[in-house]
């Protein structure tokens, strides 16, 4: 693929900037708060859906008994409100004793027990967003410490109530003082999201020495059209972005929310495949203990996540926007794969996408296709048209292994016929013709 040479460039070049605390080597995985929880503290009456020990509680166990820790999702993640207003005697933070009586570490050492890994929020401002206290510049290397002693194992930085000089010298430190307490803690930074996300005011080079991952946009929420906003925002700056992401330094385009109440099961599945493009890390933010069985199965697809956590961790990028509504999205895998995404924009009928593999510029001859979520699989030469319909919000996404020797591919064509597979087709100079 013409692609290929360049990427890979770019992405070795970038491995010598990246945070030296060699965690999140593939992007982090897990349930986080905030979209489907925010800042709700009225546990007297709501008890189950409030910010505190039980919530957490809850979505550790479902993770660790309902198949997902396996597939990854292992931090489970605190956001905004979880803290008492006032600092302790010594200036430290604290819980809310009441929503959280056996403290933060209690809390983590109950994530650990099952095989998890617990995750918190902070801000580098006076406050933060939902009005807690902050991290001011003179309190890092003490709530570094404290984060530490709790156990701790990945912090979440908010800007709120702070201003660029502050960010700039505060996001920085408190890098340094979370390596600093000799505990692994992965880093995310929210600073490129107050500072408009591009360069000249991100420098993305100094990200990726101090953080894990960073916030580059607004936040998510709970609507295709915000998916859609966050789509469009990093896929037209893909240049800049892709140059920045890589192992243990990714892009962050913000939550999953998937399971809750604003997509589609075509629109789900349309987030999942776009943010495994991304390389982008996948914190569901739904409720772990009502979810729907279509959604968890789009969240539990293992091709899916096999594609989003591959180990080159090269992020990917949009290479056609058709006429049609129709955008085509390739990323580069290890072993010499790739994966593919067909989406439409479209919201009227399903869309007949006539294209081939060499349009598409895979120019080396025959693949074997792995239809992520439909399970089923097919050959494919790249010089032979296919036709893929994709749903109105929706998308076709593709596993794509490397190119394998004519002799080899033949056999497993002529088996995949005899039995019934995903296609029907026929042979074009001794080629099959696909329509899907």
């Amino acid at each position: 693929m013409h692609w290929t040479a360049l990427v890979l460039a770019l992405g070795l070049l970038a491995v010598t900037v990246a945070l030296d605390n060699g965690l999140m080597r593939t992007p982090p995985m897990g349930w986080l708060a905030w979209e489907r929880f925010r800042c709700n503290v009225d546990c007297e009456h709501d008890p189950r859906n409030c910010i505190r020990q039980q919530l957490f509680t809850d979505m550790a166990d479902r993770l660790s008994e309902d198949g997902w820790r396996e597939l990854g999702y292992v931090y489970v993640n605190i956001d905004d409100c979880w803290s008492s207003m006032q600092r302790d005697q010594r200036g430290r933070l604290q819980a809310d004793s009441k929503r959280f009586p056996g403290g933060i570490r209690r809390l983590s050492r109950y994530m650990h027990d099952r095989g998890l890994k617990l995750g918190i929020y902070g801000d580098m401002g006076t406050h933060t967003c939902g009005g807690y206290p902050g991290t001011p510049l003179d309190k890092i290397e003490v709530d570094a410490q404290t984060f530490a002693e709790w156990e701790v194992d990945m912090l979440k930085l908010d800007g709120c109530y702070s201003n660029a000089t502050v960010q700039a010298q505060g996001y920085p430190r408190m890098s340094k003082a979370l390596n600093a307490t000799g505990r692994p803690i992965g880093y995310s930074c929210s600073w490129p999201a107050y500072q408009g996300g591009l360069p000249p005011k991100v420098d993305y080079s100094l990200l990726a020495k101090i953080c894990n991952l960073w916030r580059n946009y607004g936040d998510i929420q709970d609507s295709w059209t915000s998916v859609l906003n966050i789509v469009d925002w990093f896929f037209d700056n893909q240049e800049v972005l892709i140059a920045a992401a890589g192992p243990g330094r990714w892009n962050d385009p913000d939550m999953l929310i998937i399971g809750d109440f604003g997509l589609s099961m075509e629109q789900s599945r349309s987030q999942m495949a776009l943010w495994a493009i991304m390389a982008a890390p996948l914190f569901m933010s739904n409720d772990l203990r009502t979810i729907s069985s279509g959604a968890r199965s789009i969240l539990q697809n293992k091709m899916a996540i096999r594609i989003n956590q591959d180990p080159l961790g090269l992020q990917g990028r949009r290479i056609l926007k058709e006429k049609s509504n129709i955008e085509v999205f390739w990323r580069p895998l290890s072993n010499d794969a790739s994966a593919l995404v067909f989406f439409s924009r479209r919201d009227d009928m399903p869309y007949r996408y006539q294209t081939s593999l060499s349009k598409l510029n895979y120019t080396t001859g025959i693949y074997k296709i792995y239809d992520v979520f439909s399970g089923r699989t097919m050959i494919l030469k790249d010089l032979v048209s296919f036709v893929v319909s994709v749903n109105p919000s929706g998308v076709v996404m593709w596993y794509v292994s490397a190119p394998a020797k004519p002799r080899t591919l033949s056999r497993q064509f002529s088996r995949d016929d005899r039995l019934g597979g995903f296609f029907r087709g026929y042979l074009a100079n001794g080629i099959p013709q696909v329509f899907l």
